[in-house]
């Protein structure tokens, strides 16, 4: 795993979640639906119910998979975080957590540092080359 792959795991992480709280969002709004139909045909009423069922299953197995994958952010971000304070370079550092653990684009680092957008990059470069990335441990 190269030093960019390392630390874009959280931010990967980060938007997985994201996504998985829209699904929650759209299902929720899938549940409360109501909309009923009156007329003197007779029909399932448990269809309804099923849907709704259905609905709430999936929600509860989102909001599960949620929980286990902010676990797993919070792993990721203290093994991030490690990894920068490694760097001897201040600089290097406060680019590599504005970027990677505060989320900001390279434009907005490079306004926030005060730099080019070139030299951002460079700098970039220089600090991804002096991250160790961890072992990962074999299962």
């Amino acid at each position: 795993m190269t030093a960019l792959d390392f630390l874009s795991q959280a931010y990967r992480l980060d938007l997985r979640i994201d996504s998985k709280l829209e699904q929650i969002a759209s299902l929720n709004e899938l549940a409360t639906k109501c909309t009923s139909t009156i007329t003197g045909m007779p029909r399932n009423p448990s269809h309804s119910l099923s849907s709704m069922a259905d609905a709430v299953a999936k929600i509860v197995d989102l909001q599960t998979e949620i929980d286990a994958d902010i676990h797993r952010l919070v792993d990721i971000k203290r093994q991030i975080v490690t990894a920068i304070k490694a760097v001897d370079n201040k600089e290097y550092q406060t680019l590599l957590e504005l970027r990677f653990l505060c989320g900001c684009t390279w434009e907005e680092v490079a306004a926030k540092m005060g730099y080019s957008i070139q030299h951002t990059f460079r700098m970039r470069d220089w600090a991804l080359k002096t991250v160790v990335v961890p072992k990962v441990e074999s299962e």
